[in-house]
Formats: C-alpha cells, structure tokens, sequence
C-alpha cells in the first residue's frame, strides 16, 4: 500500500511559480513510478508529468513543457512539480499518482494509488 498527499498549491499571478510536493507513505514507494495529473472545473483528468523509477527519467505533457519539470527524492519519499510561468490555463486540482507501469504512464487506469489533490488557481 502507498499512501500520497500533495501540498504546494494556492493562488499565484500569472508568470508566477509553485512547487508542488507529494509525500508517500511506505517502503514500496521507491519501486513506483510517479506521475503529476491536473484536473479543470468540468474537463477530464489529463496527464502532466512522469518519472521513471529504475533511470530517472523524466516525461512532460506538450501543453507544459519547458515550464514544468517533475523529480523525486527516494530518500524522503517524495516527489515534486516543480511549475514556472504559469498561465490562467494552468489553473486545476493536481493530484500525484503511483504505478508500477514503466511506459503507459499516459493513462489515468493504470495507476494504482492516487493522492487527494491540491488546488492550483492562477489569475490574469
């Protein structure tokens, strides 16, 4: 069992920044990749962000890339969105997800334990 809970969000300007941090419950937290999922008022749960476990590497959606970057801590189970110049669109409940898939970290169902999410509200 793994157990996730996000912290970071608020309100920010728009080209502001925040750091969004997940923390996992847990031994097996190391053998789990990590994904960063975003939720908007009346749209689906869209993939954000992905680690690998076993070489650290690293995928971002199209619409945030350059901007965001996602990294893990093994030591202190807990993995982090790091978000810069964000826009009004950014503006979602992020949530942070485990799975022990290495490739099909596009999809919401194939994640294995989900956090509660945080709010992320950007203004014009």
């Amino acid at each position: 069992q793994v157990q996730l809970v996000e912290s970071g969000g608020g309100l920010v300007q728009a080209g502001g920044s925040l750091r969004l941090s997940c923390a996992a419950s847990g031994r097996t937290f190391s053998t789990y990749n990590m994904g960063w999922f975003r939720q908007a008022p009346g749209k689906e749960r869209e993939f954000v962000a992905f680690i690998r476990r076993r070489d650290g590497s690293t995928y971002v959606a199209d619409s945030v890339k350059g901007r965001f970057a996602i990294s893990r801590d093994n030591a202190k189970n807990t993995v982090f969105l790091l978000m810069n110049s964000l826009k009004p669109e950014d503006t979602a409940v992020y949530y942070c997800a485990a799975t022990p898939n290495n490739y099909d970290y596009l999809y919401t169902d194939r994640y294995d334990y989900w956090g509660q999410g945080t709010q992320v509200t950007v203004s014009s």
